[in-house]
């Protein structure tokens, strides 16, 4: 009876005990568990095929091609490795024991903290992109061009590579060494790494997105007190503003969602640490990744060129000769 608690019983005394199920008295409990894992399992596909949606969209069709979808196509890529990957592994981790072993932890924990710091990286790239669109709009096409953006996001996705190696070098050597038995799946940063992780992934990107975009809102605000005085003749030109002032705007929710969802994770870490429950921690850290499921919804709601491109590719029409040539802006 005992063994059958453990999650590697032939291992006995080396292996982790099962995570305590409900119990079965309280069938009321059972339930509610049974349907919050099958409600988080269906948020992690939901997540996954809202990002690729935007993964295909704007690779197929050429019209969407442009320097700041690029940076999109990056987010979106990050984010649906976040829902493949990151998600799923937390709902395994906090319900049932780790049944990979610790060098696929070791690989689980760096692909986390990769596509993470990936997140952040990209989205500071779109709040530069957006920067440079309104504050500088007449050398904005020279300056933020489709090479650049490729550029950009390369050196975004290598830094997040080198991020996540730092982070785990040390199970990378040893794997499973902060192990206290088998199916356990943890990381464990000393000090000075977790201070560095506050820092990299949620400080410096914070400050850096939240001084761009208030210098973005104040140069949109005085823009658009100007656009209502222009006169009949120069509407064409009003109008291609007024594009600008919309994206900065959708893109300025983009970043107040990432923001709602990543500053309660920091904030409880710093104020609580390990005082806080395991399903307060669970969930704080589940919202720090549901962000990834709500950035397609902000595109889905915001960006007419997206639902259309969206409705052609569900349609199949995307399978017709030329549909990549569509023009959906």
């Amino acid at each position: 009876m005992e063994s059958e608690l453990l999650c590697f019983p032939q291992l006995l005394n080396a292996s982790c005990r099962r995570p305590p199920p409900p119990r079965s008295e309280s069938r009321l409990r059972l339930l509610l568990v049974l349907l919050l894992q099958a409600s988080l399992y269906f948020i992690c596909g939901l997540t996954v095929a809202l990002n690729l949606l935007v993964v295909v969209c704007i690779s197929y069709f050429r019209r969407l091609h442009s320097p700041t979808n690029t940076l999109l196509l990056s987010l979106a890529v990050a984010d649906l490795l976040v829902g493949l990957l990151s998600m799923p592994g937390e709902v395994v981790r906090r319900w049932s024991c780790w049944p990979l072993g610790d060098a696929a932890c070791c690989l689980y924990n760096f692909l986390s903290y990769v596509v993470t710091s990936a997140s952040v990286g990209n989205m500071v790239l779109i709040s530069a992109d957006r920067h440079a669109a309104v504050c500088d709009p007449l050398r904005y096409p020279g300056r933020v061009t489709p090479r650049r953006a490729r550029l950009a996001v390369l050196l975004c996705w290598l830094c997040s590579l080198l991020y996540g190696a730092v982070f785990v070098r040390e199970e990378f050597v040893d794997p499973g060494r902060h192990h206290s038995c088998q199916g356990e799946c943890v990381v464990v940063l000393d000090f000075l790494s977790g201070v560095l992780d506050l820092v990299l992934t949620f400080v410096l990107p914070v400050a850096v997105i939240v001084l761009l975009y208030l210098r973005v809102f104040a140069v949109a605000a005085s823009q658009a007190r100007a656009l209502r005085s222009r006169v009949a003749a120069r509407r064409p030109q009003a109008h291609a503003k007024r594009s600008e002032l919309k994206a900065a705007r959708t893109l300025g929710v983009l970043v107040l969602v990432f923001l709602l969802c990543f500053c309660p994770f920091y904030c409880v870490s710093l104020a609580l640490g390990e005082s806080l429950s395991s399903d307060a921690q669970f969930f704080v850290f589940f919202l720090f990744y549901f962000n990834s499921s709500v950035n397609p919804l902000i595109y889905a709601l915001f960006y007419p060129w997206f639902r259309k491109a969206v409705r052609h590719t569900l349609t199949l029409r995307i399978l017709q000769p030329g549909s990549s040539q569509t023009n959906f802006l």
